[in-house]
């Protein structure tokens, strides 16, 4: 599934008769990765740079810096059959074997592996499907103004050097904005902006998302970074990237570009902020020039939001608002079934995820009885609060205008947890909710955490209890620890 930034802005650029081209790097890394050319030049720079049995002194202190050597063995037996199975791999995660359990955990086992594979000559960096874990502290800039150069650990100077350097170089466009939704791929992003630069073009290159947003204070405070980037847009972008190619084309100020921070002249400069975009005011996100085929999903998906900002935007752990007033707004659901409508026209889409923070009561309510009664053959899921409002007969309404996930914020089943995490919800609640849900044929998918401050191990075992009592009813679950996120409620006191 794509991520919605890239859509949303481009949608709005063009509509604004900006000439866009939109790449999805987190597809085409993994697309080009998941080669069994890629594997074979993988397996000959493990066997020339880190062989278990090296000869010389020299030799065995390379190998000792590197992967562990047991992994290097494993890899260098198992590797040639992984490389002739892997793209028949991704066919299989592309097509509806998928379902079929045994083939679709066979093919999930070889992309995996072949993804250790293919991480080994970079150790202890490493690449996974959803994350990455790089060999410096990207939250330090020092680390990573060293880590977009390192050879040796860096696998995106090599993977974008195979693909859109190219392509960057012969397109020679005015802009390059890059989007970097979360920490992990700050690396990534940062590396794409060093080549860029590098590579002498004439363009301007401007960083945005909700990373760069959370650090905007870091960033107008640390004027190395420019040395890699031009500018960077934080908060919402639409309205501020427009204005920015607008200035850029001389019809316009830098200076009167909102949510800008940018360097000029040696000195940081910083812009007003405008006020949040609302989400009636935007077009549908527009999906033309990605490569709908390519993602590792037997079915395409594609994202939606029904809502900016979170209707409750009060739990302790939550950084949404990044410290400044949090703004909501929602489509009305008459707009948002016709926005789910004109996707499965112009693109096939059976299947919709809204990645709203939580989709609010209202819509679950009014949009499955729209699309109940318009016969839309679509399928949806999205995050939601455990509303003592949601009832059975809510459920059974969803299910049949197409709900088939949702996915609960649980975090976890100890109330005066709950409590210090200002959840508003009761433990009551979740248990019918879950039940109910369920009952209606819906997937329910939770996230729980351990290690809120004041958690004993008593409220720990509080939440493994409730997971093991509702297992019939909870279909699936992901599991994390506590992260002090900046400008969270619970960072901020």
């Amino acid at each position: 599934m794509p991520h919605l930034a890239l859509p949303t802005l481009t949608a709005y650029l063009r509509s604004h008769g900006i000439s866009v081209i939109q790449r999805d790097l987190n597809l085409e890394i993994f697309d080009t990765l998941l080669t069994k050319e890629y594997m074979r030049q993988s397996l000959a720079r493990l066997r020339e740079e880190f062989s278990p049995n090296p000869g010389t002194r020299m030799d065995r202190q390379r190998a000792q810096a590197g992967p562990p050597a047991e992994r290097v063995r494993w890899a260098l037996q198992q590797g040639p059959m992984l490389a002739n199975q892997v793209e028949q791999a991704k066919a299989t995660i592309r097509s509806n074997a998928f379902f079929d359990g045994p083939v679709g955990l066979a093919a999930f086992q070889t992309v995996r592996a072949c993804l250790e594979i293919a991480n080994l000559p970079y150790y202890p960096a490493a690449l996974q499907l959803q994350s990455y874990a790089s060999a410096l502290p990207v939250d330090s800039s020092r680390a990573l103004l060293q880590g977009v150069a390192d050879e040796r650990h860096n696998i995106f100077l090599d993977l974008y050097r195979r693909t859109i350097m190219s392509e960057i170089m012969s397109e020679k466009p005015d802009v390059v904005g890059i989007s970097i939704p979360s920490m992990p791929q700050m690396l990534a992003a940062m590396t794409l902006a060093y080549l860029v630069k590098e590579s002498k073009l004439n363009c301007h290159v401007v960083v945005g998302g909700p990373h760069v947003t959370m650090l905007r204070e870091q960033i107008a405070k640390t004027p190395a970074l420019f040395n890699l980037i031009d500018s960077a847009v934080v908060f919402d972008g639409e309205v501020a990237l427009l204005r920015l190619v607008e200035a850029l084309d001389g019809r316009g100020r830098l200076e009167d570009v909102p949510n800008l921070i940018y360097r000029q002249d040696n000195v940081i400069h910083v812009t007003k902020r405008k006020e949040p975009e609302k989400i009636e005011n935007l077009p549908l996100p527009d999906f033309d020039g990605l490569p709908l085929d390519r993602y590792l999903a037997p079915h395409l998906v594609l994202p939606l939001m029904t809502a900016r900002g979170c209707y409750f935007g009060k739990c302790a752990f939550c950084n949404v608002g990044y410290g400044e007033a949090e703004s909501f707004s929602q489509l009305r659901a008459e707009h948002l079934a016709d926005q789910m409508q004109t996707l499965h026209q112009r693109y096939g889409v059976r299947h919709i995820f809204f990645a709203d923070e939580a989709v609010t009561p209202r819509n679950l309510k009014n949009l499955s009885a729209i699309l109940i009664e318009r016969n839309l053959p679509l399928h949806w899921g999205g995050c939601a609060r455990f509303e003592k409002v949601l009832t059975r007969a809510l459920f059974e309404q969803m299910q049949r205008g197409g709900c088939r996930m949702i996915l609960f914020g649980l975090e976890s089943a100890s109330q005066p947890i709950m409590d210090l995490m200002v959840k508003g919800t009761e433990l009551s609640h979740m248990s019918r909710i879950l039940h109910e849900s369920a009952g209606a044929g819906i997937w329910n998918h939770t996230f729980f955490f351990f290690g809120f401050p004041g958690e004993t191990l008593a409220d720990a075992q509080e939440t493994v209890n409730f997971l093991y009592a509702h297992k019939h009813y909870i279909h699936s679950a992901a599991l994390g620890t506590f992260l002090m996120e900046r400008d969270s409620p619970a960072h901020r006191f």
